[in-house]
């Protein structure tokens, strides 16, 4: 049992390790074969992990916060949003003034924003 939650644990940090190197941020298949890029593969172990995991995700979320990526950061506030919807408005609503470039990708279309930007917008209810 021990060994089983330190592979969950191990698994759960090298998910979130990724997040703070994305490059993109994309939350479904890319491109003409609809495949998902290494971050949104970690963003949804990640997603999965709250369920069992809510503190250490939380933790590993708040460092994610002010120690990612661009993407990483937005990848951080939109878990923090699912698993404590305060603690998200209040992520992104410190994000709003992040002048940081974020490159997006849509299946495929590819976009660039900003932090701010994309953080005034989901505080906006986009």
């Amino acid at each position: 049992m021990f060994g089983m939650r330190r592979k969950k644990e191990s698994e759960l940090a090298r998910a979130v390790a990724e997040l703070g190197h994305a490059s993109t941020l994309a939350f479904g298949g890319v491109g003409i074969a609809g495949t998902l890029l290494p971050e949104t593969e970690a963003y949804q172990r990640v997603a999965v992990a709250m369920t069992d995991h809510p503190e250490e995700v939380r933790d590993l979320l708040d460092r994610l916060l002010t120690g990612g990526t661009s993407a990483g950061r937005v990848y951080a506030a939109t878990l923090l949003e699912r698993l404590d919807p305060a603690a998200g408005r209040a992520a992104w609503t410190a994000l709003r003034g992040d002048p940081a470039e974020l490159n997006t990708m849509t299946g495929c279309v590819m976009g660039s924003t900003t932090v701010g930007e994309y953080a005034v917008e989901r505080l906006n209810g986009a």
